[in-house]
């Protein structure tokens, strides 16, 4: 049986605080979802985590373990980083794993493991010319960009807030696990 596990990783955006209905709608389509976030991302939902916890059945992670210690997930058949903001998405293409999430996302690479990612930024940010380098980089890699036309669009500064973020892109570039 092939996995059916979604390692589901998020960046500090707004509409982090949108993960707990993007997890049941993952579940729902037939995802065992594991959640990662970067430490400020964990920071923004420190009074969530137990209930994200219980609700994937398995331990939020935002740090990486220590030599020795098992593994607490098991291995993914997807990682989607969503919303991945401006430093997530530079920081991966440039190599810097200092944030789990993003360490994990670049083995993965790798690894062959297929990627999903939809950036969250605003267009201030997409302007600046080390963010579309990195786009094209993660492209190149096999990276699978939900970015621009058909994907996630920048608006102005201070609008890219959960309501307008497009989860449903997210979830439904993922499609149901295979069995």
């Amino acid at each position: 049986m092939t996995s059916r596990t979604l390692y589901l990783f998020a960046s500090a955006a707004p509409p982090v605080f949108d993960v707990a209905r993007v997890v049941e709608s993952a579940q729902e389509a037939g995802w065992e979802v594991c959640l990662g976030l970067t430490p400020t991302a964990a920071r923004w939902l420190g009074e969530s985590l137990d209930g994200l916890a219980a609700l994937t059945g398995h331990p939020v992670r935002w740090e990486y373990k220590l030599p020795g210690q098992p593994d607490v997930w098991p291995p993914p058949a997807v990682i989607a980083l969503a919303p991945a903001t401006f430093t997530t998405i530079n920081a991966w293409a440039a190599g810097i794993t200092d944030k789990f999430v993003v360490g994990v996302a670049a083995e993965a690479i790798g690894k062959g493991v297929p990627l999903l990612a939809m950036p969250c930024l605003n267009a201030a940010y997409a302007r600046h010319p080390a963010f579309e380098r990195s786009v094209g980089e993660l492209r190149l890699a096999g990276v699978r960009m939900l970015y621009g036309p058909g994907g996630f669009e920048p608006g102005p500064p201070d609008t890219d807030g959960p309501h307008a973020y497009p989860w449903h892109l997210l979830l439904d570039a993922l499609g149901e696990p295979e069995t």
